[in-house]
């Protein structure tokens, strides 16, 4: 008689070290935020976030000293009791581990240390994986009343039914027609703190 045959154990990795994104961090993010995106991206993440808003920017970096993932996130100066999130990026081999998750605690506590009652952010209509991953942190995508009635739009590249799998959830998040400048639609979410 054999010994049954033993699976192996999936290894868990612990999740990296979180700590203040700093300034010295950007030639290593730009380098690699196209990637992780998997479009352009490089082009939103001027050196300036890292520079002015790192007290309120995180970087996930593994044990080997590797960025692994960040969160540039800002408290409004001009808008009470609101902070906003301008970029969130997790490196493909860390996703699925709850880095993400992880970055927006850390975020929400700090956020809600300045006392910020609301946390928000935009993602690009098309962009269906990161507006899944905020409807799963506990966002709400709603409209900015003071920006006027939004437009909605279908999710783009969902006409056939293999282009709408996996997009449980966004078909009808309201898209903002313009919301930053000609042609740049947004769904726009917030988080209650």
């Amino acid at each position: 008689m054999t010994a049954p045959r033993i699976r192996a154990l999936p290894r868990i990795r612990a999740l990296p070290r979180i700590r203040a994104l700093q300034e010295s961090d950007y030639p290593s993010l730009i380098a690699q935020v196209d990637e992780w995106w998997g479009r352009p991206a490089a082009h939103m993440l001027p050196r300036l976030f890292l520079r002015h808003f790192h007290a309120t920017s995180l970087a996930a970096v593994t044990d080997q000293g590797v960025l692994a993932g960040f969160l540039v996130g800002i408290v409004s100066p001009s808008e009470p009791g609101e902070a906003h999130t301008h970029f969130i990026a997790v490196a493909p081999g860390h996703r699925r581990s709850g880095l993400g998750g992880v970055l927006y605690r850390r975020f929400f506590e700090l956020a809600g240390g300045q006392g910020c009652r609301t946390v928000t952010a935009v993602v690009s209509p098309g962009n269906t994986r990161s507006q899944r991953f905020h409807l799963a942190t506990g966002f709400e995508a709603i409209p900015l009343p003071s920006a006027g009635p939004p437009g909605t739009a279908k999710v783009t590249g969902t006409d056939s039914p293999a282009a709408t799998e996996g997009l449980a959830g966004t078909e009808s998040l309201p898209v903002w027609k313009d919301w930053d400048g000609p042609g740049e639609d947004r769904v726009r979410f917030s988080y209650a703190l």
